[in-house]
């Protein structure tokens, strides 16, 4: 399954007609993605038939959160709920480790969307403990590279984690996933998901060539497996 980072609404429109499974739906590609806002999402909405999760992020940089900002993550989630089909967010404390009751707070009030914790858990000081916060915090899933710098780097600690917690939590496998190497991640990690903005080189939104390219490899898998599977 394929989820593209959208950051822009032409990025939207197109991985939808690509053939992405599911799109995150943020602003600001260089802050690495913070809440959007509304009324671009809501003209989106009009135009998208696929699922649409939402970052709720107030601003880039890192993820301890003051009281004012924390407000307003709670308020996002509000007026966002009506439109969306899930939230993407994540809040830590000054020692780098969940903020379990906040986050609580906004699964919450997101209930009953699905929440994704995004990739502030790759700074966390304890990866394995903090997944097992995460989900009893009530998310459904987790976005991350597996505590490094990308997803190839820290595929195989992410199919780690997918061994002790698949069965509770989904991992999404994200951070610099492309069609050239889309085929080792999914050797490697074994998730069922996998995460992209699809930006190649000098290009500003997605691209639709390299969403297509991602999808026929993780569909050419998919079939494959099922085909083995049913030949034992």
């Amino acid at each position: 399954m394929l989820e593209i980072a959208c950051f822009d609404s032409a990025s939207a429109l197109t991985a939808q007609k690509a053939g992405a499974d599911r799109i995150e739906f943020c602003a600001n590609y260089r802050a690495g993605g913070i809440t959007p806002d509304f009324d671009a999402l809501n003209a989106i909405r009009k135009q998208i038939d696929i699922p649409v999760y939402v970052m709720v992020r107030p601003r880039g940089g890192d993820f301890v959160y003051s009281e004012d900002e924390f407000d307003q993550m709670k308020t996002d989630i509000v007026a966002f709920r009506p439109v969306v089909n899930g939230f993407v967010f994540g809040i830590l404390n000054p020692e780098n480790c969940v903020d379990v009751p906040r986050n609580q707070k906004l699964v919450e009030l997101a209930a009953p969307l699905p929440c994704t914790f995004h990739r502030a858990f790759d700074q966390t000081r304890d990866i394995y403990g903090a997944a097992q916060e995460i989900t009893r915090c009530g998310f459904t899933s987790i976005l991350t590279s597996g505590g490094q710098s990308n997803a190839v780097t820290g595929s195989e600690t992410v199919a780690k984690l997918h061994q002790q917690l698949g069965g509770k939590i989904t991992f999404i496998l994200g951070g610099g996933v492309r069609a050239s190497n889309i085929k080792l991640l999914v050797d490697k990690a074994g998730v069922d998901w996998y995460h992209s903005a699809a930006i190649i080189v000098q290009e500003k939104s997605a691209s639709e060539k390299e969403i297509q390219q991602l999808q026929k490899i993780l569909q050419a898998i998919t079939t494959t497996t099922k085909e083995l599977n049913l030949s034992d």
